[in-house]
């Protein structure tokens, strides 16, 4: 099939050309976002493939169905960026990957906290510097300590399984329990008391209604000083002006961020030379106790092959006979 690829970069055509070795599908590689103006680009191609941070909102639906697409190919497991009731509505079919590496994420978010803890950033920069005190580095032994999951599918039950392994006591919420943690010794409670315990909190969980800012104000009040926040999900879980002051007044004493609420217009993306325009993401780089990525969780060489083949796997099944894999909705 032909497809246009959207939100292009060059490592995400170095996999795609791989997975496509056989020649099985057109694919036409476009830098820009996907959004309403940039549907002009498209041609004669059935299939937009579209990434997390691109606009799948009704105007660009109803415009790509006019283009004449008849599939949209998520390389990605979530899909908050598309408005499904409108897809149905349209008889428009959304694919996506549901699960790609979920170790990728899951280790990520454990050197998150290993970073933070031991301050390895802020030593890294100061050797180069030649300084070699250890004024300010000090950090906790994981080994014994509360960590609470919340979100234990397929990652969620990966970081488990890590942290499991440093010896630390592992709670977790979730609104159906995985039998596999259960069996490795995670303690399902409620989200209020894993607020409450927990020494570190780890989000793997889906952006949903009910989800947003999930750890907001009345969140945080319940968590206990100091408390270690890791977010490789979706940004929108985390209310980032409750989280700043929270870090103001020391009732979270470390976070790490591979999310951003506003991140579809920076992360993925060089701004070295024009400096970052959001005020808010701009205060959260000042504190020395605070780590973000860019949204790097999934970027591992098997999670990029598995998602290249997954995506042109749901395409060609489309092709095939007209079936849905992998669908959404």
């Amino acid at each position: 099939m032909k497809i246009a690829f959207y939100n292009s970069k060059q490592y995400d055509q170095e996999f795609f050309e791989r997975a496509n070795q056989n020649g099985a599908h057109q694919i036409r590689y476009f830098s820009s976002h996907l959004n309403l103006e940039s549907t002009s680009q498209i041609s004669d191609e059935q299939v937009v493939c579209a990434f997390i941070n691109d606009n799948l909102d009704a105007a660009v639906l109803h415009s790509l169905k006019a283009k004449g697409i008849k599939l949209i190919a998520l390389r990605s497991a979530g899909f908050n960026h598309v408005d499904i009731a409108c897809s149905k509505q349209l008889a428009l079919p959304v694919v996506r990957v549901p699960a790609y590496s979920p170790y990728a994420v899951a280790e990520h978010a454990a050197g998150l906290l290993l970073c933070l803890n031991r301050g390895i950033h802020r030593a890294h920069n100061r050797i180069r510097e030649g300084d070699f005190s250890l004024r300010n580095l000090m950090g906790f032994d994981l080994h014994g300590k509360t960590v609470g999951v919340v979100g234990t599918g397929k990652i969620g039950q990966a970081f488990a399984n890590i942290m499991l392994g440093f010896g630390c006591k592992v709670m977790a919420y979730d609104v159906v329990p995985n039998e596999q943690c259960i069996a490795s010794g995670v303690n399902y409670v409620t989200l209020e008391h894993l607020f409450s315990q927990a020494d570190v909190i780890s989000l793997h969980c889906p952006l949903t209604p009910e989800t947003h800012h999930l750890i907001n104000h009345k969140a945080l009040e319940k968590m206990r000083d100091g408390v270690t926040i890791i977010n490789t999900s979706r940004g929108k879980l985390v209310d980032t002006k409750a989280i700043i002051n929270a870090l103001k007044t020391g009732k979270v004493g470390l976070l790490g961020l591979d999310v951003y609420e506003e991140e579809e217009a920076l992360f993925f993306e060089d701004f070295s030379e024009k400096g970052i325009q959001d005020d808010v993401l701009a205060r959260l780089t000042t504190f020395p106790n605070v780590i973000i990525t860019s949204h790097q969780g999934f970027f591992t060489q098997e999670a990029m092959l598995n998602i290249a083949q997954t995506t042109l796997s749901n395409i060609s099944q489309f092709e095939l006979d007209g079936s849905i894999q992998n669908g959404v909705g």
